[in-house]
């Protein structure tokens, strides 16, 4: 797993748990979201004639995914979920486990807090884990590589809202990550290829627009997030380098409770090593597996609704990795496409359960069950 992979790994963690992305640790990253003055149920209090399951605090969802380059992990979610005030959207606390077939495990903490009739906002997560990898083609040198590699990371967030739906805000990561080779074989590969681990550590700052009606299924509304990293060995970290972000979606409503979504993403870093360089993030492809000082990406996704528990998805779009990088790529553009069934565990505060598949190229698939949308 490259460094990117961690941070993209985490940052997936921490969408999986609260429905957000997050600034990581070469980046565990992305988002803290904005969600506008709640309706009807969408703060802590359900309403007084729902179900005892929507009323209740807590939230569980099982998590499953399964591609076969990673093959399959399984685990679950929990998290209490309340809002502080009346004018502050839901926040989570709680935490996340996965294990999988390749005996890898992955375990995160995480919070979403918004308060002060969201005018202040907090996302931390911490991530642990070992990660057991089996490369057959090791970043494209011909070479088969098997590593145990462990995983240590945390990040937060911090946004302030300066005005209307503007925020701007501050941002920081650290990171330690050991590769250890799983034979003496793989441990000389490993020194042949100059594969080490590494540390990092990073600051930055946020600016973000969040016009959407509802933080966990938005149905109208637009969201723009600017934000840097800066890795410096100053601050504890095995090299230094920038990474830049830029993050733009829009939700419109039709057809009654029909959404249709567009994002467009772009991941520029600046004088980063190969495993600090930007990566595919579309669903179906693993992350890591492929690399550039560049990425650029467009999605398209209609989210229908049917009743009250019920949605399907329908998604496609592609990514362009750019810039030299080493090996060269085989490629440039990487499109995706995908469909998936959503089950609402608590409508009234806009909760749901999300099972996707999606197909890549280059044999690149992956079935998902998480929490939220994907994005």
């Amino acid at each position: 797993m490259t460094r990117s992979s961690i941070v993209v790994l985490a940052a997936v963690l921490v969408r999986s748990a609260v429905a957000i992305p997050i600034a990581s640790a070469q980046e565990i990253r992305l988002q803290a979201a904005r969600a506008t003055a709640p309706g009807p149920g969408e703060v802590g209090d359900a309403q007084p004639d729902a179900p005892a399951a929507d009323r209740s605090p807590w939230l569980l969802v099982p998590l499953v995914s399964s591609n076969p380059k990673l093959g399959t992990s399984v685990g679950g979610l929990g998290a209490y979920a309340r809002a502080f005030d009346a004018g502050s959207p839901v926040s989570l606390i709680g935490g996340m486990y996965q294990y999988s077939s390749t005996e890898s495990s992955i375990g995160a903490a995480f919070a979403r807090t918004s308060f002060s009739a969201d005018h202040h906002r907090i996302t931390a997560i911490a991530v642990f884990g070992l990660v057991r990898n089996d490369y057959q083609d090791y970043l494209g040198t011909g070479q088969p590589l098997k590593t145990d590699d462990h995983l240590k990371t945390v990040a937060a967030r911090y946004q302030y809202r300066i005005g209307g739906d503007w925020f701007v805000g501050a941002q920081a990561n650290a990171a330690n990550y050991q590769v250890l080779g799983a034979t003496p074989e793989d441990d000389l590969v490993l020194e042949t290829l100059g594969v080490r681990g590494f540390s990092s550590a990073a600051l930055g700052a946020v600016v973000m627009h969040d016009s959407r009606d509802n933080l966990d299924m938005p149905a109208s509304g637009w969201y723009a997030n600017l934000n840097n990293l800066a890795y410096r060995e100053a601050f504890g970290g095995s090299s230094s380098f920038d990474a830049y972000r830029a993050d733009a979606k829009t939700f419109l409503k039709h057809g009654g409770r029909h959404v249709l979504a567009f994002r467009q993403f772009n991941w520029l870093t600046d004088d980063a090593p190969s495993g600090g360089q930007a990566t595919v993030i579309l669903r179906g492809y693993k992350l890591g597996q492929y690399l550039a000082p560049y990425m650029s990406s467009f999605e398209a996704e209609e989210r229908l609704l049917f009743g009250r528990r019920w949605g399907a998805t329908l998604f496609g779009g592609v990514a362009a990795l750019y810039g030299s990088s080493s090996p060269p790529l085989e490629r440039q553009y990487y499109p995706t496409w995908g469909l998936g069934l959503q089950f609402i565990v608590k409508p009234a505060q806009h909760m749901l359960a999300n099972l996707e598949y999606a197909q890549g190229v280059e044999d690149n698939h992956g079935l998902y069950l998480k929490f939220g949308y994907g994005w």
